[in-house]
């Protein structure tokens, strides 16, 4: 593991505000509703109101999501990365322990104000997790390993088994609080893809007289190789080529930059890739 002070740092401050955010929109907005937000933490929620509903026993949120938290930050130690999961470890306990002693307040009662608005919260701390190269915990872990060794956008898969979760409680105590938090779970989802696109791909097509200096330009800026295809222009009849590539999303705005610098005159076509099979570089965590 490589440590540098001022990128640690900023970690773990960056850990510190999400964990804060977090535990402040469980105890306002998640309890307020009585939402499940998905996830190891939706699990949390649901086993200590099955134990105060039926067993009349109240087990803390820390005990019972750090055990939740085991399976998912081994997956993370053996498969992810040992400084990554770190981070994720002391963002899983901080959050847990802010959850037991920041008391609740209510901003509102409207429930369908809650599922939006705490849904937004909830995925801008996730991304702000994200974005320092650590996360929450529990699903999380388990998206981004799909992501890492399938190459695919596993955000929804996560999605489709946190509704799974949600049929349970529905079935325990009610369906409107869990068909409004799937309203949350998905306002959730949607802020992390949006704000987070390092798993996300974009295909890039480059016409250019200058393929050579942009296909290396492409490998210096993403670590992503590229195909050479010869073409003619059907205006001018001249030979051009496009030179055909796949980065990652938060790269893609980089290498079009760099690209136009090398070619001011290249015609530059990038759209969303959806699946991809093959290998396909990723800076690894570490």
């Amino acid at each position: 593991m490589h440590f540098s002070w001022k990128q640690d740092s900023r970690t773990i401050l960056m850990v510190i505000i999400a964990s804060v955010v977090m535990a402040v929109n469980i105890n306002t907005f998640v309890m307020t509703g009585g939402l499940y937000p998905g996830g190891v933490t939706g699990l949390t929620l649901l086993i200590q109101r099955f134990g105060e509903s039926f067993f009349g026993v109240y087990l803390p949120f820390a005990v019972v999501n750090i055990l939740l938290n085991l399976i998912p930050i081994y997956i993370g130690f053996r498969y992810i990365g040992k400084k990554f999961t770190m981070y994720s470890c002391l963002m899983i306990g901080l959050t847990a322990f802010l959850i037991d002693i920041i008391p609740g307040h209510i901003v509102t009662e409207d429930i369908l104000l809650i599922s939006i608005f705490g849904g937004i919260i909830n995925g801008i701390a996730v991304s702000l997790c994200l974005r320092s190269d650590t996360t929450a915990g529990g699903t999380d872990f388990i998206a981004i390993f799909l992501s890492q060794k399938k190459g695919i956008d596993a955000w929804n898969i996560i999605l489709g088994f946190n509704i799974a979760q949600l049929a349970v409680a529905g079935l325990l105590f009610g369906w409107d609080k869990a068909l409004y938090s799937i309203i949350f779970q998905y306002t959730s989802t949607q802020i992390i893809q949006m704000l987070y696109t390092r798993f996300q791909k974009k295909t890039l097509f480059i016409v250019t007289t200058r393929p050579q200096e942009v296909s290396s330009i492409i490998f210096e800026k993403s670590h992503h190789g590229a195909t050479l295809l010869r073409g003619e222009g059907s205006y001018e009849g001249q030979e051009r080529y496009i030179v055909y590539s796949v980065v990652s999303s938060d790269e893609s705005k980089r290498v079009v930059r760099a690209v136009r610098s090398i070619d001011p005159q290249a015609f530059v076509n990038t759209f969303k890739t959806d699946e991809l099979k093959g290998f396909f570089y990723q800076r690894p965590n570490e």
